[in-house]
């Protein structure tokens, strides 16, 4: 595979050349470029300010990046106006005359228009993302993407981050582990739980991030949502998506907002969110947010305390360094959901949505946090610098029933304990240098950086004791049909430690990235990233005993390291300005626990991805459009050996593998997003998904060929619309419905050749649609939201492996009052 892909860049690079000779054209008689830069009044530099350069009824239009920065290249000499516009700020209309040797930087600052300011409409389509490291607009990568800004999170009072992915076309919230942690899915790949020891795939401003406890969403600016293979970008991740959380800024003008959410089951939330100047060059904002909630479902309870404090300093005009801390503290009680009967396999119905099945002392509790920076510098050249660092530490200490997963079919289960406690420590970095050069007449928009991650797990692990002092294996039965049969007992074991493991591991990637525009029309995109992970020999340190004194050992895996070259490749085909056609491949790799027959820690797999899609924006911009066709195949899936090393023996150890597996992922996703006015906006999305095993070895511990993977839903739709009156009597009235649908998926486990369960061990799961009605007003700086979510009180299951089943919330009704100034 390695070699098909070196093939496809040296093909790649030979197109280039070609391409050089063919379209380039001798410096002198290259066009002009027209550029220049566009501050805000307090000098900052004005990102998505929309530039029309006019000339003969002709218009060709740029985006300024995130320094203020546009440019026209292959400009004619004559006279043109340039027309500047920004939602907020009065627009700018200015006559130019281009002649040859034309080289004049621009300069511009906007001025507020109050009137404006009056008429602003929800962005639902951010044109470039910080996501894709590379600042280009979104309609020139090949790429299918996905954002979610802040003003949808207002206006459908998301609180999880499982209420926001749902709003990006094939993006679904798959499973809540133990009610503590969400886990979300795409193109039939899930993510979740842990930001860089979890897969690479969850990141805060751009670096890796741990989401133990579900993130705080009054904090975040947008959502940021890349579908499909990055790791051109990130290195080892999700094959369906990777999820960047953007965090709102400081402002050096004075404002802020607080507001009161209040909840069906007592649920209340005061957020607080404020910003301002400190000095001419030293700006902050700080968000801080306090939760307490009782569930729809018995005897859970939760509490969350965040605070988010950041400064930006701009260091002249040309440099800037932001400075971002958390501190989150959440104590939730851990609730494995309904159960399931016979061993796991069957739902009940006869289980209510309500019922608690954990011990009733059962906690878990979660501290993170966090502190990060990010220094930029414009270099006079167009030339940019960002360099940005993070630490983030997280602790977990949970105690209560284990999985139930063993219930008969009458539902009598003998109920576990399980003890846990962890503390993640991550350290991350990224360099990255940005800017433009021309070879010829072929301009090329680079990216060349590095990043490097360490990630450092200490996990306890605990024996529990009865009151007389043996060793636990039962703390009690139940029945998860009739409470009633059983006295559930009420004492907390008590749970000793006995060792701490702790597991390190390493990330360092080198990657580049160019946008090569051979023609007005037609753009290629390259990309390459070297990665090397290394999966560290744990190290066990047992605590001493009667018998002995404290111990050290290493765990009986041997530390595995990755050298893996992830490329990616797209054609960008663009007939008109607002509509683009790309095709691209790319791969990225998972690691993989186990050995070969020879007793090597097992290789990565590498995913290849093809995909082809659409962007068209019309109606001025009011309409976007988006569709997106792939297939993804998994052509080394780690399987358990049939063989041991000599090809006779058969081997019965499914520790030891071989790349012998497949799986295929097919599907298509549309979406349509409107801004028609400032009164009204629509987000709708569809999607479709067939992963299943396409090949297998047949042998015992294999895959069952054909069958479909689980938490993988077959179709997923979205739809909201909001409406605010603007004029009359009700003035200031905001209407607003939100839906979700989500397919046909199974929960469980996938099953497996010669498996020791009789039967399927998947759960089939039907499809089910949310719909949320929404109604608010706001009256100068004041305004109440409310929502009533669930309106048709649609009952089914988030389901997680065979033992964590959860119903999803009922109707519910949720008021949120606020103040701005």
């Amino acid at each position: 595979m390695m070699r098909n892909c070196n093939k496809l860049i040296l093909l790649l690079f030979s197109f280039l050349i070609v391409c050089s000779s063919v379209f380039g054209a001798d410096d002198e008689n290259a066009g002009i470029v027209v550029h220049g830069t566009i501050y805000t009044t307090d000098n900052l530099p004005a990102e998505g300010v929309v530039v029309h350069l006019m000339h003969e009824h002709k218009k060709r239009t740029s985006i300024t990046n995130e320094n203020g920065y546009f440019e026209f290249r292959n400009v004619a000499k004559g006279t043109y106006e340039l027309i500047i516009s920004y939602i907020g700020y009065a627009d700018i209309h200015q006559q130019i005359k281009v002649a040859e040797g034309w080289n004049t930087p621009l300069l511009f600052q906007l001025k507020i228009s109050e009137k404006q300011l009056q008429e602003i409409v929800v962005q639902g389509n951010r044109s470039r993302l910080a996501a894709a490291k590379l600042q280009v607009p979104d309609k020139d990568l090949p790429l299918a993407t996905g954002v979610v800004t802040a003003q949808v999170m207002a206006d459908q009072q998301a609180i999880r981050l499982g209420d926001v992915v749902k709003n990006v076309p094939g993006v679904s919230l798959v499973q809540t582990r133990f009610g503590v942690n969400e886990t979300y899915g795409a193109r039939g790949y899930i993510i979740g739980i842990a930001g860089g020891a979890g897969g690479g795939s969850i990141f805060k401003n751009g670096l890796p991030y741990n989401i133990a406890g579900m993130p705080e969403t009054a904090a975040l600016e947008s959502v940021e949502i890349i579908k499909g293979s990055s790791a051109f970008l990130y290195g080892s991740s999700s094959g369906g998506l990777i999820i960047d959380m953007i965090t709102k800024k400081p402002k050096f003008q004075w404002g802020g907002e607080v507001s009161m959410l209040m909840g069906s089951y007592s649920q209340y939330k005061p957020v607080v969110d404020v910003y301002g100047p400190i000095a001419k060059n030293l700006a902050f904002r700080l968000v801080a947010t306090y939760e307490n909630d009782r569930s729809y479902r018995d005897v859970v309870k939760t509490i969350r305390q965040y605070i988010n404090p950041s400064l930006l300093y701009k260091i002249g005009k040309q440099s800037s360094l932001l400075v971002n801390s958390e501190y989150f503290n959440a104590q939730i009680t851990p609730d494995p959901g309904i159960g399931a009967l016979d061993s796991g396999r069957v739902l009940s119905n006869q289980i209510p949505r309500s019922r608690f099945q954990n011990v009733l002392w059962a906690y878990n509790h979660v501290k993170q946090g966090s502190i990060s920076t990010m220094f930029k510098h414009n270099f006079s050249n167009g030339y940019t610098l960002t360099a940005m660092g993070s630490y983030q530490t997280t602790d977990v200490d949970a105690y209560g029933v284990g999985n139930l997963n063993t219930a008969s079919k009458t539902g009598i289960i003998a109920r576990p304990l399980s003890r846990a406690h962890s503390v993640e420590n991550d350290y991350a970095a990224q360099v990255n240098l940005e800017g433009k050069f021309s070879i010829r007449n072929i301009a090329n928009h680079f990216l060349v950086g590095a990043d490097y991650t360490s990630i450092t797990t200490l996990t306890d692990a605990f024996t529990i004791y009865n009151n007389n002092g043996t060793q636990l294996k039962t703390y009690d039965t139940i029945n998860l049909l009739n409470p009633a049969q059983f006295v559930q007992r009420t004492d907390v074991p008590n749970a000793i430690k006995v060792a701490t493991t702790t597991s390190p591991s390493y990330r360092a990637g080198l990657y580049v990235q160019d946008l090569i525009t051979l023609t007005q029309q037609i753009k290629v995109f390259a990309g390459l990233r070297y990665s090397y992970q290394a999966n560290v020999q744990t190290t066990i340190d047992s605590a001493a005993n009667n018998n002995r004194g404290p111990i050290t050992v290493k765990g009986s895996a041997a530390t595995a390291t990755y050298n893996v070259f992830s490329p990616k490749l797209g054609l960008v085909y663009q007939p008109a300005a607002n509509l683009s056609f790309y095709a691209s491949y790319a791969n990225n790799f998972t690691a993989n626990t186990g050995v070969d027959v020879y007793g090597n820690p097992l290789k990565a797999s590498i995913i290849n991805q093809y995909e082809v899609g659409a962007k068209n924006s019309f109606a001025n911009g009011k309409l976007m459009t988006t569709i997106s066709v792939y297939h993804i195949v998994n052509s080394n899936l780690a399987q358990q050996a049939i063989y041991l090393a000599d090809g006779v023996t058969p081997n019965t150890n499914s520790n030891i593998k071989t790349l012998s597996g497949e799986t295929t992922s097919d599907g298509v996703e549309l979406g349509l997003n409107g801004n028609i006015s400032k009164n009204l906006y629509f987000i709708t999305g569809f999607a479709y998904n067939y992963i299943r095993f396409t090949h297998t070895s047949g042998s015992k511990g294999s895959n069952i060929e054909g069958e479909t993977l689980v938490n993988a839903p077959r179709n997923t739709a979205n739809a909201s619309v909001f409406y605010t009156l603007s004029k009359g009597v009700l003035k200031g009235l905001k209407l607003g419905a939100s839906g979700f649908y989500t397919g046909t998926r199974y929960g469980g486990y996938n099953n497996t050749v010669g498996q020791s369960i009789t039967g399927s061990r998947l759960i089939p799961l039907s499809d089910f649609t949310t719909v949320d009605l929404s109604l608010g007003y706001t009256y100068k700086k004041m305004a109440i939201q409310c929502k009533l979510s669930n309106i048709f009180n649609t009952l089914n299951y988030l389901v997680h492996d065979n033992y964590s089943i959860t119903p999803i919330a009922p109707r519910q009704l949720y008021t949120t009052i606020s103040y701005r100034f």
